[in-house]
């Protein structure tokens, strides 16, 4: 028998709770964080790259062996049915430092040609619900996103661009934490670009003063068709909120930018577009983006309050089955002490 696992949060239940920021200020001054760090000086260290040991992967694999065994369905799968007792102090430290440390860490070493996707994909379910809980990543319910190129046309405005092989703009996900475990890589392009949101502000801050005000007023999001059958096209979000000295951050341009295409609905004035296009350049200057290559097995874990993500354009391998693979995992985030979800 195995414990049953909590209940899936929908896409719109983990939306909810993402968004769910403290605010009381707007932060005048630059914001002072380990998660204000610069590409340029973490480009060339490698202490955010977490290289598993044999003995951890023993570990993983044994507990995806055994949940595989006797839990009928992956989604079913509860913490307590993916014991990982000697990992857990380990786990405590990546989840302190997505909450409270630089926002994202790149876990190595997975074994993905021995072990091959079904058990890997179990290894993952199970390592994320000691992370936290798993949610949905739109409103069919999709619990592990296939990050793939479909075919679909990249110059199309309102594709979903992981669904295809063009670059991607910077952007978060509705998520605390969104990880990308590597499957199969490009063998050309495909970098995964990041920028700390809190580095962006504070240049911001220092640019324009008077245009950062504006980050803590709403911009309206375009759903992008996935609003699901009751929902609104559209909602409002505040990119910046500030409490307790921590700066917490939504970006995603494209989708503020596409909101005019509904019926009714202003499209963003120039002063917003300039905002919006400032934030974008300075988060994609060589100073304060950190660009990486996911190597097979990689697991790459971001935070979604305090680092934005993009992706530069890949070509693919054209014979079938060999193309870019990444798994992706939406993740509430756990406390650190693994007793409960962390109030967000």
């Amino acid at each position: 028998m195995t414990a049953a696992a909590a209940p899936i949060l929908s896409f719109g239940e983990q939306a909810l709770r993402y968004f769910r920021r403290e605010h009381t200020e707007i932060a005048r001054e630059p914001v002072r964080s380990t998660a204000a760090w610069r590409g340029c000086d973490l480009a060339t260290r490698d202490d955010w790259i977490v290289a598993l040991a044999p003995s951890q992967l023993d570990e993983l694999e044994a507990a995806a062996r055994q949940a595989r065994t006797h839990c009928p369905r992956m989604a079913e799968l509860g913490r307590e049915a993916f014991p990982l007792p000697s990992l857990g102090p380990a786990i405590a430290q990546w989840i302190h430092e997505l909450d409270t440390g630089r926002g994202f860490l790149v876990l190595r070493g997975l074994p993905v040609e021995r072990w091959g996707e079904e058990l890997l994909s179990w290894v993952y379910w199970g390592l994320g619900q000691h992370l936290g809980e798993p949610g949905a990543q739109n409103p069919a319910g999709e619990l592990l996103g296939h990050v793939v190129d479909t075919g679909e046309d990249a110059a199309d405005p309102f594709v979903r661009r992981y669904r295809t092989a063009g670059d991607i703009a910077y952007h978060c996900d509705l998520a605390d934490v969104v990880g990308l475990l590597c499957l199969r890589a490009a063998p050309r392009g495909g970098a995964s670009r990041i920028a700390s949101s809190v580095a962006v502000y504070n240049a911001l801050l220092e640019r324009r003063p008077d245009w950062a005000e504006r980050l803590y007023e709403p911009f309206l999001l375009d759903a992008r068709n996935e609003e699901g059958a009751q929902g609104p096209p559209w909602i409002p979000v505040s990119p910046c909120r500030y409490s307790a000295g921590r700066l917490r951050t939504f970006f995603h341009s494209d989708y503020f930018r596409s909101v005019g295409r509904h019926p009714g609905v202003e499209r963003p004035t120039e002063q917003e577009l300039e905002v919006l296009d400032l934030y974008e350049e300075l988060a994609s200057s060589p100073e304060l983006r950190l660009d990486m290559q996911f190597e097979l097995g990689d697991v790459q874990l971001i935070s979604n309050h305090s680092v934005i993500h993009a992706r530069t354009a890949y070509e693919d391998d054209p014979a079938p089955g060999r193309g870019r693979h990444l798994l992706r995992l939406w993740l509430s985030l756990r406390a650190s002490d693994g007793t409960g979800v962390a109030d967000q």
